[in-house]
């Protein structure tokens, strides 16, 4: 994302503007530019957004969606308003099945939706932006019960969504560890905290958030090291890249904020992941992860007075 060149702020986004909208404004049958397009003539963003995800996606106590994703969003939503000269409001569609969430992205009945884990199989039907996080595949179960051991596993009752990866890497650990289908990763938890369970097997993330909003107690998440690892990020329709470089400049914004400790990048992103919030995940590691998205880009600096009047120096 090479916008740290220009010679000035205000410069640097109406040069982006221009670019974003150059695919947009000819009107003609490629998709290039639909949401861009769509977003300008109505002035909103619809966006899904799973309610039953913490800290992802999710209501609050006043039927609002919040989390992590949602601040992503925010941030995309910001930048859409900057590009297209115009205020910019959200709608929020509430979708509680992934592969329906997916397929609405698709087909562009949905722009946007964010906190979605990364595969192979969903980026063949959609585009995904920048990553926002990283998760993997762990146990959940009570403190020294398990210790994500092949060998602990063995004949244990483990809670795990039919046809999930947490399934697929479960039957690939151990064969022989009791599967327990259930429709979703709470209900598996809630099974959990009454004894019925030794464990659930899911995304880490998804499973630390139920267990927090549940207000469980006395559970772990294990091994140490995910069974799997994969990126956390949006999903957009596919064929859309002037929408899809405005998110990811948006998120490259927060990464790059954080990376910096702006207070309102720091804020945004800990209140969900960071020590203090629902993930507790330290911030060096936030920071060391963020790094490495970005060193993959470039980085995103602010110019100074003094930069933005002087010419770039001889190598």
């Amino acid at each position: 994302m090479p916008f740290c060149c220009f010679s000035s702020p205000s410069l640097r986004l109406t040069s982006v503007a221009l670019v974003l909208l150059a695919g947009v404004l000819p009107a003609t049958a490629a998709r290039a530019g639909a949401v861009l397009q769509r977003v300008d003539t109505s002035g909103e963003l619809v966006v899904g957004s799973e309610p039953l995800l913490p800290p992802l996606s999710f209501l609050d106590s006043k039927g609002q969606p919040a989390g992590y994703g949602v601040e992503v969003v925010r941030r995309v939503q910001a930048e859409l308003s900057t590009a297209l000269g115009r205020p910019i409001t959200v709608r929020f569609e509430a979708v509680s099945d992934p592969a329906e969430l997916v397929r609405r992205v698709s087909k562009g009945e949905l722009a946007l939706a964010c906190g979605v884990p990364f595969s192979w199989a969903r980026d063949a039907q959609v585009d995904y932006t920048l990553p926002i996080g990283l998760s993997g595949i762990r146990v959940l179960a009570p403190a020294g019960r398990i210790d994500g051991s092949p060998a602990s596993l063995q004949g244990r009752r483990i809670g795990a969504v039919p046809g999930s990866l947490g399934e697929a890497v479960l039957k690939g650990v151990q064969p022989q560890a009791r599967v327990v289908p259930f429709a979703g990763l709470g209900e598996a938890v809630v099974a959990l905290q009454a004894g019925q369970l030794d464990g659930v097997m899911g995304d880490t993330n998804l499973l630390s958030g139920k267990a927090n909003s549940l207000g469980a107690t006395g559970l772990v998440v294990t091994p140490e090291q995910p069974y799997e690892r994969y990126a956390v990020g949006c999903i957009v329709p596919e064929n859309d890249s002037a929408f899809r470089d405005l998110a990811n400049l948006a998120i490259a914004r927060l990464l790059q904020g954080y990376v910096d400790g702006d207070p309102a990048a720091v804020a945004s992103v800990d209140r969900w992941v960071g020590p203090q919030g629902v993930l507790g995940v330290p911030s060096e590691r936030i920071r060391t992860y963020f790094e490495s998205v970005l060193l993959n880009y470039e980085a995103i600096r602010p110019q100074g007075p003094a930069t933005t009047s002087s010419a770039p120096a001889s190598p």
